[in-house]
């Protein structure tokens, strides 16, 4: 490890980007435990401030695909299914990809969603967390995961569980407490080998930096959204960016929330929803209830799954995915679905 370490760890302008396969052979003493906690912690927070090239980035994605338990599920599935992949720091906002992906499963749009124990920089509520408390199974096999993809059209993982490096290393970013280039790279081991991922981004330049990362993975399509605390979860209280991206071609626009009679400003940035608080809102959103309380979250839901039909070519606009959402919310189709998925724990044991 010493000598990687004297070339990331030069300081700000002195420091130099290892090879891809330089990279490698980082990733591997660090994920099959042959470097030192130490060793690790200086290697991290190096790479924080120098920054990761999309070639570092890629080679600790390969290397922790080569070390988790990925799914096996069917090329057909596989082309049709969704990673969303979301922020494993979890979040202070409302959760709107559990709700949306239930609705999208009720549709027959596979839907994937991953998540730990939350941890920093954040320390927000996690996905796990809010399934839990949803009460889903988050200690189901891979098999049982296989089988609800199939018959549910949705999966929900414990990424630690499937990928045991990353629960190895957790202890170290807990004590550093700073984001690290696991941040990013958890987000992209793509355990279900779907060829579509959802995902947020902050910033525009940030979509820039990660096309070279997408160009060397196995996606059709990446689809990124300026989305809320850098989910894949737009708000309704201001625009937001979405691209779609292939191998080919990136494209891009403005999803306006105003334009759907969706727009709620009212909106509260320093206010956390803990796990407890997203189910007791899920629930009642998916039962077709419209509590004023809720509205921001009710508004939330019906962008996002507007968007989402619209983007995975379910429906022609994002207008007629809205209204899709909408009667399935007042039939709780929705909830339906989450009964379905909690008790079909049971079956496939």
């Amino acid at each position: 490890m010493q000598q990687w370490l004297k070339e990331v760890a030069r300081g700000k302008k002195g420091a130099k980007d290892l090879t891809y396969e330089e990279t490698l052979a980082v990733a591997e003493q660090i994920l099959s435990g042959k470097a030192t906690d130490a060793q690790i912690a200086a290697y991290l927070v190096a790479e924080r401030i120098k920054t990761e090239s999309p070639d570092e980035l890629c080679a600790f994605i390969e290397t922790l695909e080569k070390h988790a338990n990925r799914l096996t599920i069917s090329n057909e599935l596989q082309d049709k299914l969704i990673d969303f992949a979301g922020p494993y720091n979890g979040r202070n906002s409302f959760a709107a990809t559990v709700p949306v992906s239930l609705l999208l499963a009720d549709q027959g749009i596979p839907a994937f969603l991953s998540a730990s124990d939350t941890l920093p920089p954040k320390y927000g509520t996690s996905l796990k967390a809010i399934m839990k408390s949803l009460g889903v199974d988050v200690t189901l096999s891979k098999e049982q995961i296989e089988m609800n993809i199939e018959n549910e059209s949705f999966g929900f993982v414990d990424t630690e569980y499937f990928c045991n490096p990353l629960a190895s290393v957790r202890h170290i970013r807990e004590e550093i407490g700073v984001r690290t280039l696991f941040n990013t790279v958890e987000k992209l081991i793509n355990l279900p080998q779907a060829k579509n991922v959802m995902l947020g981004a902050f910033h525009r330049t940030a979509i820039h930096k990660l096309n070279d990362v997408f160009k060397q993975l196995n996606y059709r399509h990446v689809y990124i959204v300026q989305g809320l605390e850098g989910s894949e979860d737009v708000p309704v209280h201001r625009n937001s960016f979405v691209f779609d991206w292939t191998p080919e071609n990136l494209e891009s626009f403005i999803i306006k929330p105003n334009e759907y009679g969706l727009e709620y400003k009212e909106f509260d940035k320093s206010n956390k929803l803990y796990a407890e608080e997203q189910a007791a809102i899920i629930r009642s959103i998916l039962s077709g209830e419209s509590k004023p309380e809720y509205r921001y979250y009710y508004n939330q839901t019906l962008l996002n799954a507007g968007l989402r039909y619209y983007l995975f070519h379910h429906t022609d606009s994002v207008e007629e995915g809205i209204n899709i959402a909408k009667r399935q919310l007042r039939d709780g189709n929705g909830l339906s679905k989450l009964e379905s998925v909690i008790s079909n724990k049971c079956e496939v044991k």
